[in-house]
């Protein structure tokens, strides 16, 4: 699995540990999208990297940090395509993946412990789509990125 990772420079130090869990101990192929240092920097700047990384397929999926998640999975939802949260428990990472299917996800480098955030990829990372009543449901979410609404 291909999985491209940002962050702004509140959640820098989560992401450089983030990758290395990725890399080392679940034997993901991360594709590390900056930034390089925690000089201040604005967050939609890498939440649109990663998006248009997953929209793409250059990676199967995204995760990106800042201080609560909110503002990259505010910034990364504005890519035709992604569908992006931000996500506080494994609980959470389950549910979105299996019910819609998330391809992004989006933590707390600042509010969340690092333990919980490596469980949250954990979960985020090894679940499936159910799709079944789910699929019609994404896919009317996807439509209005195309503007498709009836």
């Amino acid at each position: 699995m291909r999985v491209a990772i940002a962050s702004d420079h509140a959640g820098f130090e989560q992401k450089q540990m983030l990758a290395d869990f990725l890399a080392q101990e679940l034997d993901v192929d991360v594709q590390d999208l900056g930034p390089a240092t925690d000089d201040r920097v604005d967050y939609p700047d890498y939440a649109e990297k990663v998006a248009h990384a997953v929209a793409s397929g250059d990676a199967d999926r995204g995760v990106l940090v800042c201080g609560t998640g909110i503002g990259m999975a505010l910034a990364a939802d504005k890519v035709a395509g992604i569908r992006a949260a931000s996500i506080v428990t494994p609980d959470f990472a389950d549910l979105f993946r299996r019910h819609n299917d998330g391809n992004v996800i989006c933590l707390s480098g600042r509010f969340t412990d690092p333990e919980v955030n490596k469980e949250i990829l954990r979960v985020f990372l090894s679940t499936d789509f159910e799709g079944g009543r789910h699929a019609q449901r994404v896919a009317k979410v996807m439509d209005l990125d195309q503007g498709n609404t009836d």
